[in-house]
């Protein structure tokens, strides 16, 4: 089995027809888009299973512990403008330039 490792626009190509890119991450949910001539049937695994097909044997079962992302609404986004608003409030003391440093870290600032 292969497995892959993308950032946001990555892709990978199957066949000659068939391509699969990283859209974005958002929360635990991976989004991709996959360009595949008409013909070729896409199914996801939960309406495979659904209908009664069976579940590949490749597929690997992924623990819970990988999903460990932070789950994101409005109000964090909220909260994280009003952390930066008082951060730029304190001005350029040490303490602050540390805060935001930290912050940034963690949130990077999004420049698209």
């Amino acid at each position: 089995m292969l497995c892959i490792t993308m950032t946001p626009g990555g892709y990978f190509t199957v066949g000659r027809d068939t391509v699969v890119q990283f859209d974005r991450l958002s929360g635990e949910r991976v989004h991709l888009i996959v360009n595949a001539p008409r013909e070729v049937p896409i199914l996801r695994g939960e309406v495979l299973e659904r209908q009664g097909g069976r579940r590949p044997a490749c597929v690997k079962d992924v623990s819970p512990r990988y999903v460990h992302q932070l789950p994101w609404d409005h109000q964090k986004k909220q909260a994280l403008a009003e952390l930066r608003q008082t951060l730029d409030a304190m001005g350029p003391s040490p303490e602050a330039r540390v805060l935001r440093e930290k912050l940034d870290l963690i949130f990077p600032v999004s420049t698209g």
